[in-house]
């Protein structure tokens, strides 16, 4: 039987919400961006099925509304690349795969870096980074701690690469880490659940976006501060 996301170990409504107490929280939103995510973006343009990346994004979506409602820090991260800022490692693994051209995406040049769908307000942390991990050559740590944040809610794509690897490198640089596993997804079949599976077992807890917003509206009420 294959794997499904539902099958896995999931916190739920009841003790989710002193976990993700939105004073010491960040949502982290990965990569809702147009090459990644766009019918005109550089993926959109070669024919990958979107329709998974289109359901994460309407829960993430809501997951924003809901940091917001309830005061948690809404964290949004790109990959944002230009011919000069090319990974060389990057380069030479993608000509050793027999495609010397590289792979151009989300140049900032030609709208591919830019936000789809969910879009920075003030207050916001905005984060551009070159590959895949999005504390990595960036400064995200040091102004999530200046924030006081100990706990990252992270959502987006791809569930294999940049959720994966911003949700391996959280846990590293000691964060506790949850991924909302209805909030996330991968363009082929499979990826999506086995990285989930792999993430489970050793850095993260997975949650959904329901018991999410379910723990950021009671943050909202007056009785959850007695």
């Amino acid at each position: 039987m294959p794997l499904r996301a539902e099958d896995l170990p999931h916190v739920g409504q009841a003790g989710l919400a002193p976990m993700i107490d939105p004073a010491t929280t960040a949502l982290v939103v990965v990569d809702i961006q147009v090459d990644f995510a766009a019918p005109h973006g550089l993926l959109g343009r070669y024919g990958v099925d979107l329709s998974p990346a289109e359901r994460a994004i309407d829960n993430c979506e809501k997951l924003v509304a809901a940091a917001r409602g309830a005061g948690a820090t809404v964290a949004l991260m790109r990959v944002v690349t230009s011919p000069e800022t090319d990974s060389r490692a990057l380069r030479t693994l993608m000509a050793r795969r027999g495609h010397p051209g590289g792979e151009a995406i989300c140049r900032v040049e030609n709208g591919g870096a830019d936000y789809y769908r969910i879009f920075p307000e003030p207050g916001d942390v905005e984060i551009a980074k070159l590959l895949y991990d999005s504390f990595h050559g960036t400064d995200f740590d040091a102004r999530l701690r200046a924030r006081g944040i100990e706990t990252v809610v992270i959502c987006g794509l791809s569930t294999d690469c940049c959720v994966d690897q911003t949700a391996r490198s959280a846990f590293h640089h000691d964060y506790n880490v949850f991924l909302v596993s209805d909030a996330c997804a991968a363009y082929e079949p499979g990826l999506h659940e086995s990285s989930l599976s792999a993430m489970e077992k050793n850095c993260v807890l997975l949650t959904t976006t329901e018991a999410v917003e379910a723990a950021w509206e009671r943050a909202q009420t007056p009785e959850s501060s007695i």
